[in-house]
C-alpha cells in the first residue's frame, strides 16, 4: 500500500489525547519525510464535499493532485479556492470523470461528496486504485450496493471513514462517557430520533434545456434518467431515484450516533409508515412525513420527521432523546441535555464546541457549519490514526453500512406497507422474496450494479 508521510505537529493540531499518533503499522503513515504531503483527491467539489477537504486540509499536510465533478463552473469554483487556500503554485488537476481521474492520478486519500446515487460505484474504484475513501453518508442507495463497498474496503486492505461525524463530535462524545457509559440513564429502552427542519423543496419547475456547464448525463449515472428541471442539480436529495430521502440523509446521523452511544448493531425487525401527506404541489417525490422503528431487544428506537408544521422541542429541532430508568439524554449537533429522574439530580447542560479563534479562516468560508466543523476536523484525524495503525476507524465502513441500510429498509417498509427483518449473512429479507428483490436497485446502462463477491 502506499505510505502517506504526515508531519506530527500539524497533524495533532487540535486533536485529543485519544488520537495520538502510534508506531508506524502495518498500514503505516511514514514519518520519514514529514515534508511530504498527502496526495489527495476529491470526487464531488459541491458544498459539503469541499467541506470536508477543507477541513482535512486543516489537519494534515495535503498535496490536493485532482479534483472531479461533472459540473464545470463548480470545479472551477472548487480549484479556485483550493489553490487559494494552499497558497500554491501548483494548481489541482481538473476532471469531469472520476474513473480517468483515479487512472492518471496515485492517490494515498479520497474523498466521495457526490450526491447518494454515486457513493458505490467510486468509493469501490477508489479502493481498487489504493486509496484509503472518506465517504459521505449514506454510503449507497440500497442495501446490496454496501455490501459490495463492505467486502471491498476489506479485500483491498484499505480504510473507509464514513462522514457520520456526530461519532467525533466533542460533546457528544463527553455525553457518551460521563452520562451513557458512567450510568447515570441506567437501563436505556426507548429512543426517539427527529427532524422538523423545512427543508423539503415545493417548487414544479418546467423542463428546460441542460446548461453548457454541467454533463446530465453522467451526473444521473447509474440512476432513472429524469427529464431535467433544474431541481435535481441542486435538490436531489427531494427525489428517491438519487437519495434515500430524508430518513438517508437525516435519520442516518441519529440513528448512527444512537447505534454509537448504546452500542447497537443491525436491528432485528425495521417498520415504517409515511408518505407525502401535506407539501403535494411540489415535484419531490420524497416523504414529508415518516416514522420508522427500529427494533433491539427490550429497546425501540423510533424516528419522526415532519417538513412542515413546528418541532416538539424548539431547543431540538434535529436530534435524539434517549430514555432510561434514571434520567433522559437529548442530544444534538449542537448541545446536550441531561435531566435525571431525580428531583434532587443534578442536570447537566453541554453546548457544542467551537474553533473559531484556533482556526479562524473557518469565518471567512461561505456556507461552513461552524458547529461541525470541529467533529469533522477529530473525524478526519480519526481517519489518518486508523490508517497509520492499521485499525478501523470510528466511523467504519460496516457500521456505516448498517446505519445506512437500516434507513433503506425503513423506507422499503413504507413502500410495502410491513415490518423486514434482515438477513446480512445471506443478504436477504427473511421469507419476503418481494423484498429482497428490492435490496438491489435496477442501474441505468451502461453502468453495472457491484457485485459483493465480484468487486
Amino acid at each position: 500500500m502506499y505510505p502517506l508521510p504526515i508531519n506530527r505537529r500539524n497533524f495533532l493540531k487540535g486533536a485529543t489525547a485519544t488520537l495520538a499518533l502510534t508506531a508506524l503499522g502495518a498500514h503505516g503513515i511514514s514519518l520519514a519525510d514529514p515534508a511530504k504531503a498527502l496526495r489527495v483527491g476529491l470526487i464531488g467539489t459541491g458544498w459539503y464535499g469541499k467541506s470536508d477537504l477543507f477541513r482535512l486540509m486543516q489537519v494534515a499536510p495535503v498535496e490536493v493532485v485532482a479534483l472531479c465533478d461533472v459540473d464545470k463552473n463548480m470545479l472551477d469554483e472548487a480549484a479556485a479556492l483550493v489553490s487559494q487556500r494552499l497558497k500554491a503554485r501548483k494548481k489541482p488537476r481538473l476532471y469531469e470523470d472520476y474513473q480517468k481521474m483515479l487512472a492518471e492520478n496515485k492517490l494515498d486519500i479520497v474523498l466521495i461528496g457526490t450526491p447518494d446515487h454515486w457513493h458505490a460505484l467510486p468509493t469501490i474504484a477508489a479502493l481498487k486504485a489504493g486509496a484509503h475513501v472518506y465517504v459521505q453518508k449514506p454510503i449507497s442507495v440500497d442495501v446490496l450496493e454496501g455490501e459490495a463497498m463492505v467486502a471491498a474496503a476489506r479485500k483491498y486492505n484499505r480504510v473507509v471513514q464514513v462522514g457520520t461525524q456526530r461519532r467525533s463530535t466533542p460533546h457528544l462524545i463527553e455525553a457518551k462517557k460521563n452520562i451513557i457509559d458512567a450510568g447515570l440513564l441506567g437501563k436505556v429502552s426507548h429512543v426517539e430520533m427527529y427532524c422538523y427542519y423545512h427543508m423539503r423543496s415545493t417548487a414544479n419547475p418546467p423542463d428546460k434545456p441542460v446548461p453548457d456547464f454541467l454533463n446530465y448525463n453522467l451526473w444521473t449515472g447509474p440512476a432513472p434518467l429524469r427529464p431535467y428541471d433544474g431541481l435535481p442539480h441542486r435538490r436531489w436529495r427531494n427525489f428517491m431515484e438519487y437519495s434515500n430521502g430524508i430518513v438517508g440523509d437525516m435519520c442516518i446521523h441519529m440513528f448512527d450516533a444512537a447505534r454509537w452511544m448504546l452500542q447497537l448493531g443491525w436491528p432485528k425487525r425495521v417498520s415504517s409508515t409515511g408518505g407525502i401527506y401535506v407539501q403535494k404541489e411540489g415535484a419531490a417525490n420524497t416523504s414529508d412525513t415518516q416514522t420508522a422503528t427500529f427494533e433491539y431487544d427490550e429497546l425501540n428506537c423510533i424516528w419522526q420527521h415532519r417538513t412542515w408544521g413546528t418541532p416538539a422541542n424548539p431547543d431540538y429541532p434535529w436530534g435524539l432523546t434517549i430514555y432510561g430508568e434514571k434520567g433522559t439524554l437529548l442530544a444534538s449537533p449542537h448541545q446536550y441535555d441531561f435531566i435525571p429522574v431525580d428531583e434532587d439530580g443534578e442536570k447537566i447542560h453541554r453546548d457544542a464546541v467551537y474553533e473559531r479563534e484556533k482556526y479562524p479562516e473557518d469565518l471567512k468560508e461561505e456556507g461552513i457549519e461552524l458547529h461541525a466543523a470541529p467533529a469533522t476536523r477529530l473525524h478526519m484525524q480519526d481517519f489518518l490514526a486508523a490508517i497509520e495503525k492499521g485499525s478501523k476507524p470510528v466511523a467504519d465502513i460496516e457500521q456505516g453500512h448498517i446505519s445506512t441500510a437500516s434507513c433503506i429498509l425503513a423506507n422499503l417498509s413504507m413502500q410495502l406497507g410491513r415490518p423486514l427483518v434482515y438477513d446480512p449473512v445471506k443478504r436477504e429479507i427473511a421469507g419476503d422474496p418481494e423484498a429482497t428483490a428490492l435490496l438491489q436497485r435496477p442501474y441505468r446502462q451502461p453502468w453495472v450494479h457491484p457485485d459483493q463477491d465480484k468487486v
